[in-house]
């Protein structure tokens, strides 16, 4: 296919109202951020431009997600193998999935931040020595768990802000939370939030593929369509070798059917007829879909980059 069909679909629906509030709350605490800590799944749909103004006057350090899954041929020059200088002037971060990361993140974040803050105007508290930090990002990107990872490491301290992998986890702006003693640095947990209006409906379905937006919003069935028009698109072919097909195919359906059959994917489904009652073994597509969508989030599909 040369392009999707979206159907007309509008996007304003995945919007939730607790992300309205939220995004009031995110621009009130940035008056009171020595810097911010922005993680993103995917380097340009996943970030929300609704905070781009205030991001250019204050430190900004972004942590991209999952660079050992993304696809090295697709990344922007500030996505590079290590730490560096991004195209917006925020210091970047690679993560990785695994845990066999190079330098994983929480040991990088406290040094980074002090030397920002340090090197970088602070207009508003100029007497105050501690670093208050606001971590931002859309929905399901890690923030609460990077929060969690930093008191652990730093205070030997346990959770102090929920975690889940369902997007809106975190619906307001909570107190501060001390991740470190020396230098004294608080961050403060934020909501997942979307811009409000979308730029269009390709970007939602790039968030909603990366868990940004939940599943039954958008549809399971068009989110794995869109996957497998996106795949062929970048010739990234490692769907056919994961589920044993004998080359690739241009419909959703008969992937489908293939996934439900090869993995069992099945319901029981009553039919009625003249004579009674009929209980059928039916192939469960959404399941399929859902197998689909599961494999791709945790690489098994190949490493893809979306933007």
């Amino acid at each position: 296919r040369d392009r999707f069909e979206f159907g007309g679909r509008d996007v304003a629906s995945w919007f939730p109202r607790h992300m309205a509030k939220g995004l009031r709350q995110m621009r009130f605490a940035l008056r009171r951020a020595d810097c911010l800590v922005e993680r993103s799944h995917i380097p340009l749909s996943g970030r929300n431009p609704e905070l781009q103004e205030a991001l250019g006057i204050r430190p900004h350090v972004l942590v991209l997600n999952k660079m050992d899954l993304a696809d090295p041929r697709r990344q922007p020059v500030s996505a590079g193998a290590g730490p560096g200088w991004g195209q917006r002037g925020e210091w970047v971060l690679p993560a990785w999935a695994q845990s066999d990361s190079p330098v994983p993140v929480p040991l990088q974040v406290v040094p980074m931040v002090a030397r920002l803050v340090a090197d970088g105007p602070r207009y508003h508290r100029v007497e105050s020595t501690e670093h208050n930090i606001l971590v931002i990002g859309v929905p399901n990107v890690g923030k609460s768990s990077l929060i969690n990872s930093l008191r652990r490491l730093h205070l030997k301290k346990g959770k102090a802000t929920a975690v889940g992998g369902e997007p809106g986890i975190t619906k307001a702006v909570l107190s501060r939370i001390q991740v470190c003693e020396k230098p004294l640095m608080y961050l403060v947990d934020t909501p997942g939030v979307l811009p409000p209006r979308l730029g269009d409906v390709e970007t939602g379905m790039k968030l909603a593929l990366c868990g940004a937006i939940h599943d039954h919003l958008v549809g399971e069935d068009v989110m794995a369509d869109y996957l497998l028009y996106t795949l062929n698109k970048q010739q990234q072919f490692g769907y056919v070798q994961r589920y044993r097909l004998g080359q690739p195919c241009d419909h959703i359906e008969p992937l489908l059917k293939h996934v439900a059959l090869t993995q069992g994917r099945t319901q029981k489904v009553k039919v009625l007829t003249g004579t009674g009652n009929v209980n059928m073994t039916m192939l469960n597509y959404p399941a399929a879909a859902y197998e689909f969508l599961r494999d791709f989030r945790a690489g098994r599909l190949g490493r893809v980059t979306l933007d």
